[in-house]
C-alpha cells in the first residue's frame, strides 16, 4: 500500500512511517488542483491544509484513509469520501494547549499594550506614563465561546490569573460546568454580557457563522476585550471594527477572511493606529497552533491513527462512520474455522435478501472454531436459517434482537 504525505509533516513522524509496511511518498508542496494527480495507487493520505475535493476522491480508486493532521476537517469533502467507504480521521486536541498559550500572550499583550511598548521603545523614546496605564486582568471576567478542548485549555490558564471564568457550549449544563468550574450561559448573549473578555473557540458551521454579531459585541462593557483564534466566520469584522472605532474595543485576532495564499504580503485595514477612546486590533499570522509541541502532537498522532489502521483495522479518530445503525437484530454462528465456512453462510444471507449492517469474527484458540456475529437490517426467516445449519461446519445459530432497536 502506497501513502501519500501531501503537507508538511514533523520529520520523526515521516521516519516512524517508513517503518510502517507500506511505502511513504513525501510531496509537502501538493495543492488541491496537482493532489489529483497524484492519488493513483494511494490507499492513504495524509493533509494538513490540502484541500480534497469530490473529484479527488471519485478519482482516487484505491484510497482507504484520509488522515487530517489537525483538528478541523472542512478541507475534505467528507461527504464524497463517505459514498466512497473511505475513512476520514482527524487529530483532535493535539493544538489546544498551543492555541491557548497564544491567547494569553495576546489578553496579556492587548492589557498592556506590549508590541506599541517595544516598537516605542526601539525607535528610542521612553514613553512610561502612556504606556503604564493598563488596567490589569486579575478578578475580570472571561467569556469562553466553545468549551472543547482549546476552550478548557484557556479556562485552566484563566484561573491561574485570577480571571473568573463563564462558559457557553453546546451541550453544557449547568451540573457539568459546575464540575468544570465555569459559570455557565445559557446563551451566546448571555454570555458577552456577563464578560469582560470574550474568547470564541467554536467550529465553523452555517449556525455559528457570524455567531458574534453587532448585537454579541455590543453586549460587552465598553473596551471589553475580543480574542478569535478559531476561524475568521465566527466573528463579524465590519461589526468589530465599528466596535473599536466607537466604544473603544480591543480585539487580538489571528484569522481572517481573507488569508493570502502561498504569498509573504498582507494589506488589511483592521490595523488601524489606537483610536482616541482606546479601541484597537492586535493580530498574529494565523500562528495559533504552530508551536513545536503542537506539531509533533499532531504528527504522532497522525502516526497512532494510521499503525492503527494497519496494524489493526481500526481508525481512531474516524469522523464519518455513522453511530447510528439501521441494524436490528444479530445473527451469531458459531462454526469450524475452515475455507470457505463463513462464504457459504453469507451466500445464504445474501440469497435471503438480508442486508448485512456489521460483522465481527472472533477466532478461538487453536484456530479450530470461531464465532461470527452478524447485525442485520431484518429478520433471518426460519428458513433461512435453516439453510445456514444445514452446513456440517456450522455448530449453532442463534437470533437476537438488538435492545432497544427490534
Amino acid at each position: 500500500m502506497r501513502l501519500l504525505i501531501a503537507d508538511k509533516l514533523h520529520p520523526r513522524a515521516v521516519e516512524e512511517l517508513r517503518a510502517l509496511p507500506v511505502e511513504v511518498i513525501y510531496e509537502p508542496e501538493l495543492n488541491k488542483e496537482s493532489i489529483a494527480s497524484k492519488l493513483h495507487g494511494v490507499g492513504i493520505l495524509v493533509v494538513r491544509s490540502t484541500e480534497v475535493t469530490k473529484e479527488a476522491i471519485e478519482g482516487a480508486r484505491e484510497l482507504h484513509l484520509i488522515v487530517r493532521a489537525g483538528a478541523e476537517y472542512t478541507s475534505i469533502d467528507v461527504r464524497a469520501a463517505s459514498k466512497r467507504g473511505v475513512y476520514v480521521a482527524n487529530c483532535p486536541g493535539k493544538n489546544a494547549a498551543a492555541v491557548a498559550e497564544l491567547v494569553f500572550g495576546m489578553l496579556v499583550a492587548i492589557d498592556r499594550r506590549i508590541p506599541d511598548a517595544a516598537l516605542s521603545l526601539r525607535a528610542g523614546k521612553w514613553e512610561r506614563a502612556e504606556y503604564g496605564k493598563a488596567e490589569g486582568l486579575y478578578g475580570k471576567t472571561l467569556g469562553i465561546a466553545g468549551l472543547g478542548a482549546i476552550g478548557r485549555e484557556v479556562a485552566v490558564r484563566a484561573r491561574a490569573f485570577g480571571i473568573h471564568v463563564a462558559a457557553w457550549s453546546r451541550g453544557l449544563t449547568v451540573p457539568k460546568a459546575a464540575d468544570l468550574g465555569v459559570v455557565h450561559a445559557a446563551s451566546i448573549d448571555e454570555l458577552a454580557a456577563k464578560s469582560d473578555i470574550l474568547t470564541v473557540h467554536l467550529p465553523l458551521t452555517e449556525r455559528t457563522r457570524h455567531i458574534v454579531n453587532k448585537r454579541v459585541i455590543d453586549l460587552l462593557p465598553k473596551r471589553a476585550i475580543l480574542l478569535n483564534f478559531a476561524r475568521a466566520d465566527l466573528v463579524d469584522y465590519v461589526a468589530l471594527q465599528d466596535a473599536v472605532r466607537t466604544r473603544g474595543l480591543r480585539a487580538g485576532i489571528d484569522v481572517y477572511p481573507d488569508e493570502p495564499k502561498g504569498k509573504r504580503e498582507y494589506a488589511s485595514d483592521l490595523f488601524e493606529p489606537a483610536t482616541a477612546n482606546g479601541g484597537f486590533i492586535y493580530g498574529t499570522p494565523h500562528i495559533a497552533a504552530s508551536t513545536d509541541q503542537a506539531q509533533l502532537a499532531i504528527a504522532s498522532e497522525t502516526v497512532r491513527v494510521i499503525r492503527s489502521f494497519l496494524l489493526k483495522g481500526d481508525v481512531p479518530n474516524v469522523v464519518n462512520v455513522s453511530s447510528a445503525s439501521s441494524a436490528r437484530f444479530q445473527i451469531v454462528i458459531r462454526m469450524v474455522d475452515k475455507v470457505g465456512t463463513f462464504a457459504n453462510v453469507l451466500s445464504v444471507i445474501k440469497r435471503h435478501g438480508i442486508n448485512v449492517e456489521e460483522v465481527t469474527n472472533t477466532v478461538f484458540e487453536g484456530a479450530v472454531a470461531s464465532c461470527a456475529k452478524l447485525r442485520v437490517v431484518s429478520r433471518p426467516s426460519e428458513a433461512c436459517l435453516q439453510e445456514i445449519r444445514a452446513f456440517d461446519e456450522v455448530l449453532h445459530v442463534d437470533v437476537v434482537p438488538l435492545p432497544n432497536l427490534a
